[in-house]
Formats: structure tokens, C-alpha cells, sequence
């Protein structure tokens, strides 16, 4: 008896190797702030649903995947396209406000990928391709600086004020790491920034 078709298990369609890259990123990067380097090819396997050799077929090997998610949880496109959203805001403290909440949440994200790997022996930053502050940050600074418009009046130019402002969000969510617990919110950041520390210098 012939067999029915419509009864044949049917394989769903092959990704392409970059979809298969992308999809095992995608399940290992939970896992890298669960456990760093620490986390074995089986773990990666189980999580995106494939046999672990399928790991060895996408990447070379796990440092590769490891450095390629770094480099996922590290990208910076959410964050430039919320800056870029930041020009709609009437006011100069409504930009900054968007501005500071982008480049808080990328901090905490970095810090906190970067504190696993190095507590499980891994250490990103020796990945690094050249010396100086990290090229997203440096892109994250242009995109800031062009939120300040010539109604501004900017006793500095546009780039110093934005990194002036980076420093002061880099420095406040720094807290627990021997600064102290006592952080701003991000109106208090802006009204800072913005006006000083004394009172009535407005």
C-alpha cells in the first residue's frame, strides 16, 4: 500500500549557515550571563534544539562563539536608534533624558557581560583591536553630540558636551563597586548636568 503523503513527516526547511549562526547566538547569549566561559557546547546545543556537533559545524570552535556573541551583546544599534528617536523630543532635557536612559541600559549590559567572562577566566578586552576608548562608545558620543542644536547655546562645543555627559552616566552607575550605593535618577542626571549642583544656579 502506497504510503499517504499527507501523513509524512515533513523536516522543516535547512537554515542557511548565517541564519544557524545567528540562532545558536541567539540561545547562547542567555547562558553566557548565566554561566561565562564557563558554559560547555553541550548547554549551547540543548538550549538552541540541535545536536552539539551542529556548534563545530557553525563555529570553528566555542572561543569563536563566545567572541561572536560578545560582540552581539556589545553592538549598539538599539541604543543609536533610541538616540536617533531623541531629535523628536521638544526640549534639550527631553533629548538628554532619552539619550541618558540609552547609554545607562548599554552600561549595565556591557558591565554585567563583562563581570561574568572575567569571573570565569575570560577576559574580552584582550579581543580588542586597538588602544582608546571602545569604538561604540565613541559612536554613541557622536550621536549624543548631535542632539545639542545651535538654540542651545553651548558654552562648549557639541562633542564636549556630549562626553561630558557620558562621563557623568558612566560615573553614577558605577555604584557598588567601591563608590558607594547612592546613585541619580536620570531626572536628577539631567537637571545636574544641566544647572550644577547648587542650588538656584538655574
Amino acid at each position: 500500500m502506497p504510503e499517504d503523503t499527507t501523513q509524512r513527516r515533513r523536516r522543516a526547511p535547512a537554515m542557511s549557515p548565517e541564519d544557524r549562526r545567528e540562532a545558536i547566538v541567539a540561545a547562547t547569549v542567555p547562558l553566557l550571563f548565566d554561566h561565562g566561559a564557563n558554559v560547555t557546547t553541550s548547554q549551547i546545543a540543548k538550549a538552541a534544539g540541535i545536536a552539539e556537533g551542529t556548534v563545530f559545524r557553525a563555529f570553528k570552535d566555542k572561543q569563536e562563539l563566545i567572541h561572536t556573541c560578545v560582540r552581539s551583546v556589545l553592538a549598539i544599534d538599539a541604543e543609536l536608534e533610541l538616540i536617533e528617536q531623541a531629535r523628536q523630543a521638544g526640549t534639550l532635557a527631553e533629548r538628554l533624558s532619552w539619550a541618558i536612559s540609552a547609554v545607562s541600559s548599554y552600561l549595565d549590559r556591557m558591565w554585567k557581560l563583562i563581570s561574568v567572562l572575567r569571573d570565569s577566566g575570560y577576559d574580552p578586552h584582550n579581543e580588542r583591536e586597538h588602544k582608546g576608548p571602545p569604538a561604540e562608545m565613541q559612536r554613541i558620543a557622536e550621536h549624543v553630540a548631535s542632539l545639542f542644536g545651535p538654540d542651545d547655546d553651548l558654552r562648549v562645543d557639541p562633542s564636549l558636551a556630549a562626553r561630558l555627559l557620558l562621563g557623568l552616566v558612566f560615573t553614577n552607575r558605577m555604584q557598588g563597586k567601591g563608590f558607594g550605593d547612592s546613585t541619580a535618577d536620570t531626572d536628577q542626571l539631567v537637571e545636574l548636568y544641566l544647572h550644577g549642583v547648587l542650588r538656584g544656579n538655574k
